[in-house]
């Protein structure tokens, strides 16, 4: 009989011993390791932030286009996202922007300069970019397509980018982008900050607070502050807007000019905002007079609410005293039997035999026959005022700074929908020399649905610019 012999429980144990030693030596060494493998294997991004331009370092404006791609498998909602593109001041200039085209349209599209409080020798700026709920949502795998950008400086001088971290003038066309950062909900997920910080999925408290949401803008608006490089600003065009060059009247026949529509910026009255500048020129000849307007390209508007910000002047800028000029806010649309105008006419020096200062608000029926009703209010109005033009239900009643000045109904009621403009023209030139006029706008509103006060109004434009919604217009749906 052969005797077995019973295996010590310690040789039965020890390869169990050195199995686990083994796996708790390679644990460790994984721990060790996972920074090292998570930094070379991030988690694939929310989103993906690609960036062109075409312009080169030294520019009159810097002009970034940006593209937003879903890379989830869910919907992205663009109210969600904000975007950042970080540049440089120069000497300490100020700065505006505008949309020139985005596929949602540029009505819903937000953005503000902010100052750093950690700059650093790329970036002591960005521009932030945000979107309403309008903008829409981008399906899993979708882009936003091309949004169309301008920053400049609000003096109009070129714009040096060579020290702009944001800027490349080699990405001519679209590439992925991580010196443009962007946010979820106020979570950094995509691009490098500045400082280094990089998307972090683990510790979001190192996220910026989420921007509160944009104002959801109703159908039937038109806003613009006109935050504009210039009389050949493609955005100016782009958001409806008619320089005009043409020939014709009213004043000196044929002296439409492109040079009197400036948008500088006006330091003291807008605390570094813009404003339209329309510039009436002359030196008493006809061939050197130079008059100025800038309306609107469609003529949509006709009930509703009409309101612009406006600074009259009634001494010329430079030159003698003394032309008969006109400084109008108006509107006018329809021929014939529909044609309609609605006009807000201030005359300095007055006009046709009847002295100055003086505002004329006139109706129209029909100019062929002079067939209008109006009244005029005599005095000085040499500064910033609130003009209104309110028509409901075929009454049209003028207002200035909240007062009212005129009513009109019946036949002098809109029959067409029509433009809006801005004009500034002499009626006669009196005398030789060289002068100059100008008049200001800060802001146009308009409202379809609604009759305003001119504090609501007010109220309405603050909202806009205040959460940097330069232009908004969804007048019949247009954007």
């Amino acid at each position: 009989m052969v005797s077995t012999r019973r295996r010590p429980a310690r040789r039965r144990v020890w390869p169990k011993i050195r199995l686990l030693l083994f796996v708790a030596v390679i644990a460790v060494g994984a721990t060790a390791l996972y920074p090292v493998w998570r930094a070379a294997n991030p988690d694939p991004p929310e989103l993906v932030v690609r960036y062109r331009t075409s312009t080169p370092a030294m520019s009159a404006a810097a002009k970034p286009s940006l593209e937003v791609f879903n890379k989830t498998d869910k919907q992205l909602p663009l109210s969600d996202v904000t975007l950042r593109y970080y540049f440089t001041a120069d000497d300490g200039a100020s700065y505006a922007f505008n949309c020139v085209n985005a596929a949602f349209g540029c009505s819903n599209l937000a953005g503000r300069v902010v100052e750093m409080g950690k700059p650093t020798g790329t970036a002591d700026r960005y521009l932030e970019i945000r979107f309403t709920e309008a903008a829409g949502t981008l399906e899993p795998g979708a882009n936003s397509k091309g949004i169309d950008l301008q920053l400049f400086r609000t003096d109009h001088k070129k714009l040096d980018q060579s020290d702009d971290r944001s800027f490349d003038a080699a990405m001519t066309s679209y590439q992925e982008a991580k010196k443009v950062t962007a946010y979820r909900r106020g979570v950094l997920v995509w691009g490098e900050e500045p400082d280094g910080t990089k998307p972090d999925a683990k510790n979001k408290t190192k996220a910026s607070a989420a921007p509160g949401p944009l104002p959801a803008v109703p159908e039937g608006v038109l806003f613009d502050n006109f935050a504009y490089t210039g009389a050949q600003d493609p955005a100016l065009f782009k958001h409806g807007w008619l320089v005009r060059t043409s020939k014709g009247g009213p004043g000196i026949k044929n002296t439409w000019s492109a040079d009197g529509v400036t948008f500088p910026g006006d330091e003291k009255a807008l605390k570094g905002g813009q404003v339209l500048q329309l510039r009436a020129s002359t030196d008493g000849t006809e061939a050197g007079t130079k008059q100025a307007s800038l309306g609107t390209a469609a003529s949509k508007f006709r009930e509703g609410t009409y309101a612009a910000r406006v600074r009259f002047s009634d001494e010329p800028t430079s030159g003698k005293d003394g032309d008969h000029v006109i400084q109008t806010f108006y509107t006018i649309g329809g021929k014939g039997s529909q044609y309609s105008e609605l006009d807000n006419e201030y005359m300095p020096n007055g006009a046709w035999g009847r002295p100055g200062p003086k505002l004329d608000t006139v109706s129209w029926h029909d100019h062929r026959t002079n067939d209008r009703v109006y009244t005029t209010t005599n005095k000085s109005l040499a500064d910033w005022h609130i003009v209104m033009i309110r028509v409901k239900d075929d009454v049209v009643s003028y207002w200035l700074d909240g007062k009212k000045l005129f009513v009109s109904s019946g036949k002098y009621a809109p029959r067409a929908d029509m433009s809006v403009n801005f004009n500034h023209w002499f009626v006669d030139l009196p005398f030789k020399g060289e002068r100059v006029w100008d008049m200001k706008v800060d802001w146009l509103y308009y409202n379809a649905n609604e009759v305003l006060s001119a504090k609501e109004v007010e109220t309405a434009a603050g909202s806009f610019t205040a959460n940097g919604m330069n232009y908004v217009d969804t007048v019949q749906g247009v954007q």
